[in-house]
């Protein structure tokens, strides 16, 4: 069902294409070309080629707006993914583990000066001290 409305509104899309690019603007257009420019020609269909085209506009863009809505809809009820069947290595999970019962001995500040131009970090001062008993619980998450 997805697959025959999206091929509806392909075809749709390049005839809604061809619709707007025949209609005579205020210099003519491609009408003109096919012989449909003048208000007294008629198409094979009989009828006034300005008013045929209005017309076949009309449909077109509201067939394009149905077949659109159409898919907004069937896409967000298809339960296929992108990601699916692809193998997720839990690494999150693994790190909050290693951490969790760690409690660091020392801290390390650094005052970095980062160029705007080329992103480039420099360590201007790097001071390391023992850590404080709230740093330690802090980190540990006690």
């Amino acid at each position: 069902m997805y697959i025959f409305i999206l091929v509806i509104h392909i075809i749709v899309s390049l005839v809604l294409i061809a619709v707007i690019l025949l209609q005579a603007g205020k210099g003519g257009g491609l009408a003109d070309t096919f012989g449909g420019g003048g208000s007294s020609q008629t198409t094979i269909f009989g009828q006034k080629t300005a008013d045929f085209l209005t017309k076949a506009t009309t449909a077109s863009a509201i067939l394009f707006l149905c077949t659109a809505l159409s898919l907004a809809i069937l896409s967000s009820k298809r339960k296929k993914s992108l990601m699916e069947g692809v193998k997720i290595a839990p690494v999150a999970e693994e790190a909050s583990q290693a951490t969790k019962n760690f409690s660091p001995e020392t801290v390390t500040i650094k005052e970095v000066k980062i160029n705007p131009e080329t992103g480039e970090e420099t360590v201007v001062k790097e001071e390391t001290r023992p850590a404080t008993e709230e740093e330690k619980q802090d980190f540990s998450g006690k």
